[in-house]
This record gives C-alpha cells, structure tokens and sequence, in this order.
C-alpha cells in the first residue's frame, strides 16, 4: 500500500505527502518502484526532479545511474574516484550513466563522465539498443548531441525500430539539432524498420519545412 502512495505521490508531484510517507516509513526511499527502478530514477522520468531531493534525505548513498540522473556531479566524481569500473556498468533499467546523463540534460556529469573515459558508443541492455546520442536528441538537447559527436560517437546508430539520431531530430522538429547531425554526416535516406526515412517522420509530425530540407 505504502509503495503504491509513494508512486502515486511522485506521480502527481505531492511533494507534502511524499515527505509526510518517507518520515513514516524511509525504507520506501531505497526498495524498487513497480517499474522496477528506484524511487530516485522514477522521480526524474516523470520529470519531479524537486521530488528526488525529498527522497535523496532518506537514502544513506545513492548509486551512480541515480546520480547521472538527477545531475549530481559530485556523486558521480566520487563514485568514479572509488570504483572506475562504474562507467560503463548498466542501470537497473539498462542505460549506461552517459545514456542517463544525455537524456536527463546534465551536461556537467558528460563533461565529467567523457573526461573518465565514457564510452559515447555503447548501447542500452534492455532489448531497444538505445545509444546516448540517441538519448540527448530524443529530449531535444542539442548542446549534448554536439558533446557526444565530438567525443566520437557515432551519428547512424540504430536504436531497435531501426530509428537513427537523424530520425528523432526529424520527429521533434528540431531544425538546429538536425544541422548538427546533418554536418557530422548524417544518413539522410536511412530507414526504420516501417520504411520509413527521416523525412517521412517530419512530414507526418508536420514539420512541413523540415520534410523538404530532409527530402
């Protein structure tokens, strides 16, 4: 019953009871959510970030994918200086901290991670072989795309519906993320798995503009 509160909580943003439910019961803070991943990591994919302090109180240490997520530099410098190994360690939900770092926006953790030797190549372990580039232009970041290429990763990887960066940047309608691909060499007639190219995608997302620039 507690869990299902502390979910609903997060859920809704009730930052008042969720304080009030973790005062009465803190080992809430560090048992997995139904979807199987932390408390801490639900709370930045329902994009609660404010939350994620409320609950970082309750918990005697918080893991490195934790930390990539939420933007807290301090916490991965650290868990890196006693652990190197943990940079390309899997999530319980199967990103890496770059992948995690890129689709939340915390550029100073990829500084932080890419100076330690992140690999910016290597893909999710969860069935949908998700790469960070993929990560950081799914949530429109150019910024971090441009971080990412620079650091050497690839710009035609493949996610699992055979989607590319270019794909995303395409669907988002995001026309500066689609020149950064575009001069880092990205395929312009690539396919998902439906057939469909990049232009297809904008066309029926309505970026009308963007369709003819691809086409």
């Amino acid at each position: 019953m507690d869990q299902d509160l502390l979910e609903e909580y997060i859920l809704t943003g009730n930052a008042i009871e969720l304080h009030a439910l973790l005062n009465s019961n803190p080992k809430l803070a560090t048992q997995k959510t139904s979807q199987l991943i932390s408390p801490l990591l639900l709370c930045c994919y329902y994009k609660k970030p404010e939350l994620a302090d409320i609950i970082i109180k309750h918990i005697p240490e918080i893991s490195i994918f934790e930390a990539s997520a939420i933007g807290k530099n301090d916490y991965v410098t650290n868990a890196l200086s006693e652990n190197a190994g943990l940079i390309h360690e899997f999530s319980e939900d199967g990103f890496t901290p770059l992948s995690l770092a890129s689709y939340f926006g915390n550029e100073d953790v990829i500084r932080t991670l890419l100076l330690n030797g992140a690999d910016p190549n290597i893909p999710s372990r969860n069935g949908f072989n998700v790469y960070p580039i993929h990560s950081a232009v799914a949530s429109n970041y150019t910024m971090i795309a441009k971080m990412l290429l620079e650091a050497g990763a690839d710009i035609n990887v493949v996610q699992k519906s055979g989607a590319t960066p270019l794909h995303s940047a395409a669907s988002n309608g995001n026309i500066e993320l689609l020149i950064v691909l575009l001069e880092a060499g990205a395929i312009v007639d690539a396919k998902m798995e439906d057939g469909k190219t990049a232009a297809e995608k904008a066309f029926e997302k309505g970026f009308i503009e963007i369709a003819k620039i691809l086409s």
